[in-house]
């Protein structure tokens, strides 16, 4: 599994998420910024995050972070009852 680079810290995090409140922007295939990487912490349960362009799908459980690269695109969705947030790296 990827891990964030030494050099980047955070400087964001979005609301608590559970199954019945993910937005569905993260639901759908979508990106970090250009420079900006993310952190999915899942805090219960588990989530199933998917990269777009490999097709690589990782169930994601509490102690198990989701690292996202800049721009790389990906979706998630629950796996049951979850709940996560994401925190934002540069």
């Amino acid at each position: 599994m990827k891990a964030l680079p030494s050099d980047v810290t955070e400087y964001s995090r979005t609301a608590r998420f559970a199954e019945s409140s993910i937005p569905k922007a993260l639901l759908d295939d979508h990106a970090t910024k250009a420079g900006v990487w993310g952190r999915i912490v899942v805090e219960s349960g588990e989530l199933l995050l998917t990269f777009a362009d490999s097709g690589e799908a990782i169930v994601l459980k509490p102690g198990e972070d989701g690292i996202v690269s800049p721009e790389e695109r990906h979706c998630v969705q629950p796996v049951g009852a979850v709940a996560f947030h994401v925190e934002f790296c540069r």
